[in-house]
């Protein structure tokens, strides 16, 4: 079984090399950007999987994980991620990901995962998948829709419109829209205030 670990961080691929390769019947190989990972799967032999994280250079939100299956020839392609949302989750598998592999997963199912995902199933974790997103209780958010919220957590934590969009796998005028709509809905003139607003009322 080969297999393709494209992550930025030196020490998660590491970790995953040891744990994959330390199962058995694996080989693996790495990259650290988009770029280096695609140029592997033209140059070598077809992989088995290819696991691609989310938010690593040149991945630009889903367009890397479909540059990535085109170029392989419909190689098996799968995201793993830390921050991802069950809606990316979601849009992945849609996109013809053969799995979505939160960083979260304890090593023994990442493993399985891996295994599951290279002999042709498509694989999500059941807890991840299933969860409840919660909305806070709060007078705030009842005005607000939950894409609203999710947008207005991005303005808080000093997000552009461009890296909300990616994060939410919309387009950037839909972010702009939103905007618009919240800044009127909690009385703010603009990002600054909007997250001012959000934090005094308990809200992130």
């Amino acid at each position: 079984m080969r297999v393709l670990i494209a992550d930025d961080h030196d020490l998660l691929r590491d970790t995953l090399v040891m744990f994959l390769e330390g199962a058995g019947e694996m080989v693996t190989a790495t990259a650290g950007t988009l770029d280096e990972a695609c140029k592997r799967i033209e140059a070598e032999d077809r992989f088995d999987l290819i696991l691609l994280d989310y938010n690593m250079p040149g991945m630009n939100g889903l367009e890397g994980l479909r540059r990535a299956i085109a170029l392989g020839g419909g190689q098996r392609v799968a995201l793993i991620s830390g921050e991802a949302t069950r809606h990316i989750a979601e849009a992945a598998l849609e996109a013809g990901a053969a799995g979505f592999v939160p960083k979260s997963l304890p090593a023994k199912s990442l493993v399985n995962a891996v295994k599951f995902m290279a002999m042709g199933e498509q694989y999500a974790p059941i807890d991840f998948m299933t969860a409840v997103d919660v909305i806070p209780d709060n007078p705030l958010a009842d005005k607000l829709t939950p894409r609203e919220l999710q947008v207005l957590k991005g303005l808080t934590e000093g997000k552009s419109n461009k890296e909300i969009a990616r994060d939410l796998d919309v387009t950037e005028p839909t972010v702009k829209l939103h905007v618009k709509t919240l800044y009127r809905k909690v009385g703010a003139a603009n990002r600054t205030q909007a997250a001012l607003i959000a934090r005094e009322a308990g809200l992130f």
